[in-house]
């Protein structure tokens, strides 16, 4: 089973969550950085060629024989799958439509759902505002592991074998920890979901479908972007909450690596992050970041002194609300 982590709890702080206060700071200092709180409707077209080639690779495997099938699956479609979810997770912030439109964005972020396979978009967009609100909490902020997650996951097998299926903990974690009534908007979300993947079996065949599913799981899962999940929030150092990364596969992720800068401005589109760590040097060229996903994904499966406890976890405070 491998060794097992030196870690056997969450990293505990009663600190509140340092975006908030950054954020003040340096828009104190500098105040043009609110130029850049607009929508980004260079997204529309973006991501919507993203789902159109998707669709078309779909033609293009359905007489593939299986092992060029699950390779494709892997090389091309879990790489877009994997971008497709960074889409959507810039349409749950209403960047392509504005805040004004909110319900353009929910119907996009179904559009952009459908070559991913899996009906998560609208439930996306009502966890993630909590992951930005209460960064950390426990029982709240569902980015962040279960208890017993860290407590199983505590050998170098068993956290590679996390990493490999973390898609079902990322999707499945809320509702063990902390289920919220389905809304309408989720309902037609799987509905849609499930006449698309339909059509795509009648259309095209199993291959294809299969195709499409297994890609979600391995962009989510084996392929080095996947590194992000990990990156993002997992102790670097010692309270620290939050890292960026600056590599060149922020190219393919909407910028998702410049995580700090994403927290401190959370109503700022990805394409304009660099901007903000230009203009407010001295603030984040001073922290730790990151410059490669997969040399992460390598040392959280190899460490033993890293695991799912290796977060920054917050008690509640009992005044948050979830409406």
């Amino acid at each position: 089973m491998g060794s097992r982590v030196t870690r056997e709890d969450f990293e505990w702080v009663d600190t509140d969550e340092p975006h908030a206060q950054r954020r003040l700071e340096i828009l104190a200092k500098y105040p043009e950085i609110k130029s850049l709180m607009k929508p980004d409707p260079n997204m529309i077209w973006i991501i919507t060629a993203m789902v159109l080639t998707h669709i078309a690779s779909f033609y293009l495997v359905k007489d593939l024989a299986w092992k060029w099938v699950l390779f494709w699956s892997f090389v091309f479609g879990s790489s877009i799958n994997h971008s497709m979810t960074m889409a959507i997770h810039e349409i749950s912030h209403n960047f392509p439509f504005g805040h004004y439109r909110a319900l353009w964005n929910r119907w996009f972020g179904m559009f952009a759902n459908l070559p991913f396979g899996f009906p998560y978009s609208v439930s996306y967009k009502i966890y993630h505002m909590d992951h930005h609100r209460y960064l950390g909490v426990d029982g709240i902020d569902m980015d962040a592991p279960s208890h017993f997650e860290g407590w199983f996951f505590c050998t170098t097998f068993r956290k590679l074998v996390w990493v490999v299926f973390q898609p079902f903990f990322i999707f499945l974690r809320p509702y063990f920890v902390s289920p919220k009534p389905v809304t309408s908007l989720e309902t037609i979300n799987i509905v849609a979901q499930i006449t698309f993947n339909s059509i795509v079996y009648y259309v095209w065949g199993i291959k294809s479908l299969v195709y499409m599913l297994a890609a979600s799981l391995f962009g989510l899962g084996l392929n080095p972007i996947s590194g992000h999940f990990i990156a993002d929030h997992y102790i670097l150092l010692k309270g620290q909450d939050t890292t960026s990364y600056y590599g060149p596969l922020n190219f393919l992720m909407f910028n998702g690596g410049y995580h700090n800068e994403h927290h401190d401005f959370p109503s700022i589109p990805g394409s304009r992050l660099p901007q903000v760590r230009k203009i407010a040097a001295e603030y984040y060229d001073k922290l730790p970041h990151h410059s490669s996903w997969i040399k992460v994904l390598y040392d959280f499966v190899m460490d033993d002194t890293l695991s799912p406890y290796s977060r920054v976890k917050r008690p509640p405070k009992g005044n948050e609300n979830l409406d």
